[in-house]
């Protein structure tokens, strides 16, 4: 089964890097949202398996909130994507955890394979990774 992926991110030009690479790696890219209200909408017409979500989007620092909601409610695995750091109250419970931006598409392809394989133990977290326990 192909891993679907929703790509939560305000820079076009990232967000569609991050598709472009991820699709070439086979997985199935469910759409791109610039903000919390369209990426629910999204979220809500389909299955979703990993969300990559930017704290800082085109409505604010909303990326928190839905990424803790969608992991919440939709059972979704979210890697935050984020340039500042994140303190450690806003790593919610659920959220796999956070890849620093600029990210390399080895370090994101890595951290997706290891948040669909994490309860199975069969990968250790890649490097870039920064968990949340």
């Amino acid at each position: 089964m192909t891993a679907r992926v929703l790509i939560v991110e305000d820079e076009i030009l990232t967000a569609m890097e991050l598709e472009a690479v991820l699709s070439e790696r086979g997985f199935e890219v469910v759409g791109i949202a610039q903000d919390a209200a369209s990426a629910r909408a999204l979220a809500a017409g389909c299955r979703i398996d990993v969300a990559l979500v930017d704290v800082n989007l085109r409505d604010g620092r909303t990326g928190v909130s839905l990424g803790a909601e969608l992991a919440r409610d939709r059972s979704a695995k979210v890697i935050y994507l984020t340039a500042h750091p994140l303190p450690s109250h806003e790593r919610p419970a659920g959220v796999v955890g956070l890849l620093t931006k600029p990210s390399d598409e080895t370090s994101v392809v890595s951290a997706l394979d290891y948040a669909l394989c994490r309860h199975e133990n069969l990968l250790p977290p890649p490097p870039a990774l920064q968990l949340f326990h």
